[in-house]
Parts: C-alpha cells; structure tokens; sequence
C-alpha cells in the first residue's frame, strides 16, 4: 500500500492528480463549467474539513481523554494537545482549542450533523454556529434527538443563511429543552452589564449587554442616523454607524464627511434635537403564536417519555410495567393529536396597548404596529395550531432516525435490564411545553421573553385573523397591486428572512416582490397579489432580480401544498433552491391562514416602468477616490510626525 503525504516538505496539493479528486485540470473554463467545480470544490472542503475534525477527535481521545478527569495542571492533557496541534499548524492557541472543542463536539454530541458536513451537505462555516448553539445541551440524554431533528433539517432540499440557520438550531433546541432557554433568559436579565476593551493603535470596543428588544431598537436608531449621509461619503456603513452611535449616546455632532462645501450637502451638520423629533417612530415585530402568550401547556403524554438512546434507566423502575404505559399506545397517542390546543399567532407592540383575550379555539394570528423607539414591540402574524402539535410531530420524526421503536425498547428493557444501548422509556419531567417567538435581527426567543414583552404597556398585540374560517383580504380595498396588511405580516411572518440563498436580511426590514412580474394593465393576465405571487425580498437582491438576469419562481409543494417551493435561475440557466426552513417550521399554524382571491380590476392603469438606480461613480472610480483619500492621510500623518508644529510663544 503506497500512501502520499501532503503538506510541508510533502508532495503539495498543486501536484496530485486532479482527476483522481475529481476536479478539472485547469481552472481556465467558461463560467458554467467553472461554476460546475466550484461546487464540487466546496463540497471537497466540507469533507477536509470532516477529515480534520476526525483527525484532531482522534488525538483528544489519544492524549486528553485518559487524563482529563484527574489532571489538574494548568497546562493540562487538553491545553498540551491544542498546543501541539497549533505549533504544527502555525495557527493560535485559541484556534486550536476551537478545532479539538468542535471536533470532539461532533464525535460525541452532534455526529449526524458531522456525517451532513462529510457528505457536503452543510458548509464548514455553519459548524461553528450549530455547535457553539447546541453546548447547554451537552449531557444531556436527548442530545441524540436534538443531533437528529438538526441532521434532518440539514438535508431537506434548499439553502442556508447563517441567520436562518442560527434560527433553525435555536428551534430545534427550544423543542427538547425549553426550561433551558427560560433559565438562560432569567440568568441574562440579571447579569447584563457594559464593559470596555482598551485595543490597538488607540481604539477600544464598548460592549452593552442588554435584553435583545432594547439592542434591536438601539441598532434601528443607529442604522437611521448613519443613513443621513450623502451618496459620496467615504465611510464604510460600519464605520458610520459607528459614529452615529457616538453622536446618539454624548449627543455630539454628526454629518457627511464628503468633500463637497456646506452650501452643496445638507447633510454636513445633523440636528440630533431636530432629526429625532421628526423621525418615524421604531417598530420591533415579535412573532409568535397565543397559546405562547397565555403561558406552557401540558405536554402530550408522549413527550413526558425519553426515547433517547443516551438515557439510562433509573434504578429500581419496574420496565415490564413501562411495556403497558399508554405512551407507547397509538391509541393514547392518536388522542392526544385529536384533541390539540389551538393557538393563534399574535404580535407585540409599543405604542398603546391593546389587550387581545386568547382563545382556546379556532387559529388567529397576529400582527402588531408602531411602538416608540425604546419601547419594544411585536408583529405576529400567524395563526398556530398548537406549540404541542408540532412537538408531537418532531418527536415522532425524531423517533424514527435517532432512536429504537417504543415497543421495541420497551421488550429489550423487559427482557435484559442490564442492556442500556437501546434507549428506554421513562419520565424525563418535560410536564409542560411552551412556545417561541421570532424577533428579527435576534433570532428565536423563549415564550417567557415573550410573555416578558406583551407585558409591557406600551406593546399592541393583533391577532391575524379572527380565528374562523373566512378567508382574510388578500389586497388592499382600492389597489389589487398593494397586499394586504394581513398578507404583509403573514408573508413576512412566513419568510422569516430575504428568500434569496444565503441573504441574511430580515424580511421586515425588506419589500415585498411581486414573483411574476404585475400586469398593471391587464391584472388577471399573471403576477396576482396573493400568497404564493409573493416573497419577501431585501431591497439589494429585489433590484438583482428586477434589473440582472435572475429569475425566481415560486410554487406550491405537490407533496405539501401548504408550504412552497422556491427557485432561483441564475444568468447562465442552473437553478438554485430556496430557503430550506421557513416560519412554517417554526409557526406551523401559519399553514391554518387563508386568503381570499384578489379582486379584478375593471380600469386599465398605465403600466408604471421600474427606474435602474445607478452609482455616483463607476465603481472602480470609486475605489480610486478612496485609495486617493486614504493616501491623503498617510501622508498628512506622517508630515506631522516628521515635521511637528512649533509650539513656542512669540517673543511678544
């Protein structure tokens, strides 16, 4: 057997046989074929990257693990072997920590998502989220299904975002352990605190942390002010925000830096006073469902049972009784489903409170409106059946990948009490199952935080829907090309984020595009205001796909006609799927809300043509003027430190 060594002092990458790796022999191809590598490429380096993580597991088990639980030096098993990988591999200390904390991660608690980063499934750089999101749940005997309902997700047919993947672990997560997330939230409350960093060359970094309603609203307010600048302002959008977010805290002022005399831009000197007295009020939209407002619900009976292959049996449980417990009945389990609490999406705001009463039948989602910039609000716009059914559902998934039939486990239990490696059946004290909500920017929060924010006088809360059957307004009285209020929230609510791959811009902060293109003249033709004519889209990839050669399509799920399928065509004709999580899968009562067909048009409106914006300066002009600027500086810098100016008094 003849092995080939690559790296220093080996053969290099550049040498081997491309063929054998599958890749091309030249990186000189049209743009289809290069894209047809690239691809391929990238899933060559999620499983290096797979490679990697096995091989750094292997040697944590090699020289870590046997010492781990009596070596107390400071430079411990753990800190040596990160030490050893981080000297061969000329990378930090900390790196290399990360890369042992990951790899073992993967090994021991998330090895279904480790076999999706192998198979090219997931990217490299979505592991570090899903492990560093998954820690609290380390330990415990439902990892296994936590590993499982991520793995699942991970190869539904579609894209990542690494927002709509943060959002989607946290789901995953919050299912199997919502006291978790409720003891989290609690301990943040009260640990919040402001701390400093001095850095280098005369910088430093605040850190405010603060409960994530007051840091969406904050970012709102500093994202407004930074934007009262003029096209040829020469800061980058991080560097004027954060100016304005100095300018808002010592009220100091703030303006466009460009070049251009005060007489010729009015945005040289902002009247902080002034422009927040005039600005629109910040609105936070909170999604959630009503069964989440009125607090957690008695779970099914079958979710108050472990099927975990990592749980144990508890000492002196008498499992041939397990084998009759109604958990493991269908029955008992189809009555359960047959008798959901219904609950209905609602939303939060801060401007005058509206006290909405839950019901505990029929599906009414809701939206919320206008709250003031330090108070928090909520929009919701979904009607849920219920937090319960969907857990019942995830279980039940769950079961079949990650753990042994109820039946099965049980009779094995019965039979051979010593044999733990087939899971078990016993009460894990989930006695109650609660709710979440999304709040855009932040992510998924527990249904205390919810409960937490429709407390505050100052939200609205707006059921959408009046938890009946009768299909809502799907377009304004007056416009059948403006959607409804009750469609605009539901759609957001449904997309959670841009639709386009891989963007991660809330879909509140977006616009709303028509698939097909509107017929303003001839409205029944294509392009209908409704449901499955509309995606939420941020402002960036709405003007791609209007003015480039992108094409985006949108249709029903033939297998789920309640959920869609999203496309995008990119210019030299390959598709691309769409977001593969959406709010469904966090709100499932959304599939509950239905509209009604838009109304016809009888007047013919002169077509409206879309305008293309276009750039100050091309953009390499651009890049010049700020090299130019910047080279400015250097010199003018460095002319003072040579030539420093005298500060010696005249002689009068």
């Amino acid at each position: 057997m003849v092995t080939t060594q690559v790296g220093a002092g080996a053969t290099p990458w550049a040498a081997l046989d491309h063929a054998a790796l599958g890749l091309p022999a030249t990186t000189d191809l049209p743009s289809p074929q290069a894209l047809d590598a690239l691809v391929h490429a990238t899933a060559g380096v999620a499983y290096l990257k797979w490679f990697e993580y096995q091989l750094a597991a292997s040697m944590h088990a090699e020289l870590v693990e046997p010492f781990e639980d009596e070596d107390r030096r400071e430079l411990d098993a753990h800190t040596r072997c990160a030490a050893t990988i981080a000297t061969t591999m000329s990378i930090t200390q900390g790196a290399a920590r990360t890369l042992l904390t990951d790899a073992v991660a993967l090994r021991d608690r998330l090895p279904l998502v480790a076999e999706c980063l192998r198979d090219g499934v997931v990217t490299p750089h979505h592991i570090r989220t899903i492990v560093s999101r998954t820690e609290l749940i380390e330990g415990q005997c439902y990892a296994a299904l936590v590993d499982a309902d991520i793995a699942r997700a991970l190869r539904r047919p579609g894209s990542w975002s690494p927002a709509r993947m943060e959002t989607m672990v946290d789901t995953m997560v919050d299912r199997r352990d919502p006291d978790a997330v409720r003891a989290r939230r609690e301990k943040a409350k009260r640990n919040r605190e402001f701390t400093v960093e001095i850095g280098r060359d005369g910088l430093a970094s605040a850190t405010d942390t603060r409960p994530a309603e007051d840091i969406v609203a904050l970012h709102a307010s500093v994202k407004r002010l930074a934007a009262q600048v003029c096209p040829k302002d020469t800061r980058s959008k991080a560097a004027r925000a954060s100016d304005a977010h100095y300018a808002l805290i010592t009220q100091t002022g703030f303006g466009c830096n460009c070049d251009r005399p005060i007489t010729d831009c009015r945005y040289k000197n902002i009247d902080l006073t002034e422009f927040a007295a005039t600005a629109p009020r910040i609105v936070i939209h909170l999604v959630t469902d009503t069964t989440t407002l009125t607090g957690p619900v008695p779970a099914p009976e079958n979710e108050r049972v472990c099927r975990s292959p990592q749980h144990l049996p508890r000492p002196g449980v008498d499992h041939a009784a397990v084998e009759g417990d109604p958990v493991a009945s269908p029955t008992s389990a189809e009555s359960v489903a047959a008798e959901p609490i219904v609950s209905k999406p609602v939303a939060t705001g801060s401007a005058s409170a509206e006290s909405v009463a839950p019901k505990t039948s029929g599906t009414e989602p809701a939206a919320a409106t206008e709250p003031s910039a330090s108070e928090p609000v909520a929009t919701e716009t979904v009607a849920a059946p219920s937090v319960s059914l969907d857990r019942v559902d995830v279980s039940a998934d769950a079961d079949e990948t990650a753990a042994v039939p109820a039946d099965t486990c049980d009779a094995d239990a019965a039979d051979d009490a010593e044999d733990h490696t087939r899971g078990c059946e016993e009460p894990v004290g989930l006695d109650f199952v609660d709710g979440v909500g999304f709040l855009p920017g932040i992510g998924i929060i527990s249904g205390a935080h919810v409960r937490d924010l429709a407390a505050d006088p100052g939200t609205i809360i707006r059921p959408l829907g009046d938890g009946t059957d009768t299909p809502l307004p799907a377009t304004q009285p007056s416009n059948p090309y403006r959607p409804s209020a009750a469609l605009d929230a539901y759609i957001r609510a449904r997309d959670l984020f841009c639709t386009w791959p891989g963007c991660n811009r809330p879909a509140w902060d977006g616009d709303l595009d028509h698939i097909t293109e509107y017929d303003h003249t001839h409205p029944e033709r294509g392009g209908r205001t409704n449901a499955t004519g509309l995606g939420a889209k941020c402002r960036f990839h709405h003007l791609l796909k209007t003015f480039a050669d992108f094409v985006d399509d949108q249709y029903p799920d033939p297998t789920d006609p309640s959920r869609l399928i999203r496309t995008i065509t990119i210019p030299d004709g390959r598709t691309v799927l769409g977001p593969a999580f959406t709010g469904h899968d966090v709100h499932p009562g959304l599939d509950a809300i239905v509209f009604g067909d838009p109304p016809t048009e009888t007047g013919h409106r002169p077509r409206p043509t879309p305008t293309e914006r276009f750039r100050p300066a091309p953009r390499t002009e651009q890049k010049h003027a700020r090299r130019r600027q910047e080279r400015n500086r250097n010199r003018l810098r460095n002319a003072m430190k040579h030539h420093p100016p005298d500060d010696t008094p005249p002689p009068f």
